[in-house]
């Protein structure tokens, strides 16, 4: 009991989000609060995780960065990816706290990776139009601007996606009409009792959060909270709470 409790393990978790804007299926890997962590040698339990998931595009959703760990496993971890696939990063407070929020984000963008804070892209993704929306976390001062700024871009016909570090902060998001919005940060509330208790802790929502981690809905647009991939960086041990990889799947909507 004791060792299925403590298990940290790296798990898959997939939801399926049909849309009448989705023609053709296409696949998004969410991995979110890496924390520098390590996931053996040259991240390859990670990297391979992800790899046989055969995603279309991957998105990075804050935290991948630690303040405190030493940066390499995540650089490791990113250039890999972004070698294979479009990634979209946003980020989280710790790349603030860390005080190299800006040279981070420069480096993502050398990697390839597109850095989304206040921005919208459109890419097409197994021949479907998806559009990526993304903010900075609160911890910028910016991220209520970059709000604004997505809100009053022009809207597309295309599923529309938003990445964005804090999920305590989802009221602020459903005014921009998007179909699925992912965060993080929560850390899955760092203890569960599996079928009774989601969540104990999570930072900015205190205890029995209501965002620890799963599905959400909100009248049209889905919500997705990872558990977030921190191991070592946490001072708590993650109790019936295994590190995740998170797989959205966009399917045409059955009429």
């Amino acid at each position: 009991m004791l060792l299925a409790a403590l298990d940290t393990r790296l798990r898959v978790v997939s939801y399926e989000i049909p849309s009448e804007k989705i023609t053709v299926p296409v696949r998004l890997a969410v991995l979110t609060d890496l924390h520098s962590c390590k996931y053996g040698e040259g991240q390859r339990e990670l990297l391979d995780a992800v790899t046989a998931q055969d995603p279309d595009a991957v998105a990075l959703v804050g935290d991948i960065v630690d303040d405190v760990l030493p940066e390499e496993n995540a650089w490791t971890t990113v250039s890999a990816l972004a070698e294979q696939w479009p990634c979209f990063y946003v980020t989280g407070n710790h790349e603030w706290w860390s005080g190299e929020a800006e040279r981070i984000c420069d480096q993502m963008e050398a990697l390839g990776v597109h850095v989304l804070r206040g921005d919208a892209m459109t890419m097409e993704l197994n021949g479907e139009k998806i559009t990526f929306c993304g903010i900075d976390d609160p911890d910028s001062g910016a991220s209520e601007q970059e709000l604004s700024q997505l809100e009053n871009r022009d809207k597309e016909d295309s599923f529309t996606i938003l990445l964005a570090h804090r999920p305590e902060k989802i009221s602020s998001y459903l005014d921009g009409a998007y179909d699925l919005i992912l965060s993080g940060h929560a850390h899955g509330g760092q203890w569960r009792i599996p079928g009774i208790l989601n969540g104990l802790y999570a930072p900015n929502q205190g205890l029995f959060p209501s965002y620890a981690g799963g599905r959400y809905s909100f009248d049209g647009t889905v919500f997705l909270v990872s558990r977030g991939l921190a191991r070592e960086s946490t001072r708590i041990p993650r109790i019936f709470n295994r590190p995740e990889v998170v797989v959205a799947d966009l399917v045409p909507k059955s009429r």
